[in-house]
């Protein structure tokens, strides 16, 4: 059995204890429970996949009737069942059985279904008493050493609601992907927001406590956009920051609130209560600490190390007096940002990434995680020398990237690829151990990334982005203007991305269009414009 699957395991049947607190209602009880309120039908939420393993997939929803009454639903214990099929008729059951939904997860199931064929479709739906969930497809991974002709991979991030409509979502499942890598600010927990879109339901305070932060994931689910992404196929995820608190970093927010860990462990709950994930915490902590960082192999063709860069990370370096979170200086009147010492994954995350790219088989090796790495100086520079960074990003870590480039090229692990977001715009970068210098035999490039802009969230003018690529040659394309999400189509030959924008973020039914693509060869790490 998977590591990963053993630990999940093992972990649920700790909390099946929580049955035993309440009334179980199943068949015709259940029926019943779906009337409650005046509601009936349970889905609201919609159904998801994600974790893919070669034999076996995690299958989610949660038993909600009013998305944005999500705290109403009926404080009773109930049983849901759940069916996999190797058709969409359902005609040939793969795999059944019923899951466990308790108030002390937001009746949240989580199934991790075994003893699946590798590298196929499946489809799957629940039931609670008469009403049946939309159905949704999903996949396995290639088995291990098959090396599978292509990987259709869509990247997204950052989904201020009140920003836009989710249209791209829409694109995202048209587009009929075999996986989904979303890379973090899948909610916003900030309070009432100046720009708002007229025709969305808006928050009325910040997320502080646990049904808080439920209230605000059903408020995101129930956008039938956002379901429909996540029945075209399986997802994996991390977080950022906004999952919690703005600019969060370890154990810390920017006000420096003494009871920060309590919310933070009430945030991570419910980020776990609503994707699909395998792990549950461990250790008796409860959610205060949750491991996020996970590995998943495509065959041999794609390995992806999905990171955290929230939790472990060191402080801010100098933040504003009396405050903690991110700010904007130099590296003259910054000396903390080079101590040698400041972490942003940890040493135990950092261990584990470099042993998995010391192993892996794979042809391309995918950083997953949440925002830009190359190097990079904010406009205005005051000198030459002195330049301006925002100290919440990879550059606020220099010595951690120089840590992490050089576990890149001590590796030799085939075709890194460094898959990015949080910053709301689009780059293609090359990856060197000193961007201030010309890449060459003394200065490789050692990686590519691409950094996706956002669902919804705004972002700088284009006129500031173009000034910002032009002082930063290694900074190959920069487009900060349209919202949307990126389209991967990885190959053992060659690695292309497509930037696809938005014509209007406001407009649900908005079309989209490539507004740039890029190949990295086998190989040969940098991008070309295609």
């Amino acid at each position: 059995m998977d590591s990963q699957r053993r630990i999940f395991l093992q972990s649920a049947a700790r909390i099946g204890a929580l049955a035993a607190a309440g009334s179980v209602l199943s068949g015709s009880s259940a029926s019943a429970a779906t009337r409650l309120n005046g509601a009936g039908y349970p889905f609201a939420l919609g159904v998801a996949s994600g974790s893919p393993l070669p034999d076996a997939v995690v299958l989610w929803t949660r038993i909600c009737y009013d998305p944005l009454h999500a705290s109403a639903t009926p404080a009773i214990v109930l049983n849901v069942r759940w069916e996999v099929a190797d058709d969409e008729a359902f005609r040939r059951i793969a795999a059944k059985g019923q899951a466990t939904a308790t108030p002390a997860l937001a009746h949240s199931v989580h199934v991790d279904v075994g003893g699946l064929a590798p590298g196929r479709w499946y489809w799957y739906r629940f039931m609670l008493g008469d009403a049946v969930s939309p159905v949704g497809r999903t996949r396995t991974a290639p088995e291990p050493g098959a090396m599978p002709s292509s990987l259709k991979l869509a990247v997204a991030s950052c989904q201020h609601w009140e920003f836009g409509a989710y249209a791209a979502h829409r694109h995202i499942a048209a587009a009929a992907p075999d996986l989904v890598a979303f890379l973090g600010d899948y909610i916003y927990e900030w309070g009432p927001y100046q720009l708002q879109h007229p025709s969305r339901a808006v928050r009325t305070h910040e997320s502080f406590t646990l049904d808080d932060y439920r209230a605000r994931y059903a408020q995101y689910k129930s956008d039938r956009d956002l379901q429909g992404a996540h029945l075209a196929a399986p997802w994996i995820v991390t977080w950022d920051d906004h999952e919690v608190a703005n600019d969060y970093g370890n154990d810390r927010d920017e006000l420096l609130t003494p009871a920060f860990l309590q919310r933070r462990a009430a945030a991570y709950q419910a980020f776990y209560e609503h994707m699909p994930l395998r792990l549950l915490p461990l250790g008796g902590r409860g959610f205060v600490d949750m491991r996020i960082y996970q590995r998943y192999d495509w065959g041999r063709l794609a390995r992806f190390h999905v990171l955290d860069d929230r939790q472990y990370r060191a402080y801010h370096a100098c933040a504003k007096p009396g405050r903690g979170g991110s700010n904007s200086v130099t590296t003259r009147n910054c000396p903390d940002l080079r101590k040698p010492d400041r972490t942003m994954l940890g040493e135990e995350q950092q261990r584990w990434l470099q042993a998995g790219l010391d192993n892996s088989p794979a042809r391309w090796n995918i950083l997953a995680q949440q925002t830009l790495m190359a190097q990079s100086s904010q406009v205005p520079i005051l000198r030459p020398g002195d330049e301006r960074i925002w100290t919440d990003g990879w550059d606020g870590y220099p010595m951690a990237r120089q840590h992490l480039l050089d576990a890149l090229r001590s590796s030799k692990a085939s075709n890194p690829l460094v898959l990015s977001g949080d910053v709301h715009t689009f780059y293609a970068t090359e990856l060197s151990r000193n961007a201030m210098r010309p890449a060459g035999k003394d200065n490789p490039v050692l990686a590519t990334e691409f950094c996706g802009t956002s669902i919804t969230s705004s972002s700088r003018p284009q006129a500031r982005t173009e000034q910002y690529v032009a002082m930063n040659p290694h900074i190959r394309y920069g487009r900060s203007d349209k919202r949307g999400y990126m389209l991967l189509d990885i190959t053992p030959e060659k690695t292309t991305a497509l930037f696809q924008g938005l014509e209007n973020v406001r407009d649900s039914a908005s079309a989209i269009a490539t507004l740039a693509s890029f190949t990295v060869q086998d190989g040969k790490a940098g991008v070309q414009r295609v």
